[in-house]
């Protein structure tokens, strides 16, 4: 949400769709021009989109649980007449897993009309296409993160059906999103200072699951939007 200087209104953490797509706009521009990799995708025959990104991620080989893939490769590759050579064929072996240890994360925000703010969902998989189960995602999760996530994990981060795609995804549950927003739209407020919803909230919530966000998408051009609507959280029915 963008504020105008000199609002009176008490700061909400809830947003209506105009002002989520107006934010998301300025979002998609910045990315552009930084070539960050953000895209609207719309849903074909309908006016329903979302935020996407792709993002390739290394991981320690170890992290993956088929580790007998690598181990195939092993046997494949030290054959009986290369012994002498065992220990450049392991290193190859070790090269090869190395390549194989990337992620695939795909990532997509998304307006929940039920909680009138923005959802990050996303899915993740091996190169070769095998998803992760809910166990590895969470073991992936950012260490500064994990320790204060322990209490609740599951309710945290939880696999759900893509409202748009009818897919399964990972999803960040929405309900502790008004515990940080509310606190820092206070501050924007009280210092007559407009701030972009989207930068503000994916700042927060993204590195949980290793998305980060450029410093620059703080900088004036992604704000400058006048844009006052807000929506009283009275008018909310929350259900979480």
């Amino acid at each position: 949400m963008m504020f105008m200087a000199g609002e009176r209104n008490p700061a909400s953490c809830y947003l209506d769709e105009r002002t989520f797509r107006l934010c998301c706009q300025l979002f998609l521009q910045h990315s552009e021009t930084i070539q960050d990799g953000w895209s609207w995708e719309q849903i074909k025959g309908t006016d329903e989109g979302f935020m996407k990104k792709t993002v390739l991620m290394p991981v320690k080989p170890s992290f993956l649980h088929k580790q007998h893939e690598c181990s195939m490769q092993d046997e494949n590759m030290v054959t009986d007449d290369v012994q002498a050579n065992v220990e450049d064929e392991t290193a190859g072996v070790q090269a090869v897993c190395e390549i194989h240890a990337v992620l695939r994360y795909e990532y997509h925000v998304l307006y929940s009309c039920s909680y009138q703010i923005p959802v990050l969902y996303f899915r993740a998989s091996t190169l070769d296409g095998r998803p992760l189960s809910l166990e590895e995602v969470w073991s992936n999760v950012h260490p500064n993160y994990r320790q204060r996530l322990q209490q609740g994990p599951w309710d945290t981060l939880t696999q759900q059906e893509h409202p748009l795609l009818g897919q399964p995804f990972f999803m960040l549950h929405p309900c502790r999103t008004e515990e940080f927003m509310k606190p820092a739209l206070d501050l924007a407020q009280a210092e007559n200072k407009r701030m972009n919803y989207i930068v503000t909230w994916l700042s927060v919530v993204g590195p949980v699951v290793r998305l980060d966000v450029p410093l620059s998408y703080s900088s004036s051009a992604v704000i400058s939007l006048s844009v006052s609507d807000s929506t009283d959280p009275e008018d909310v029915q929350r259900t979480c």
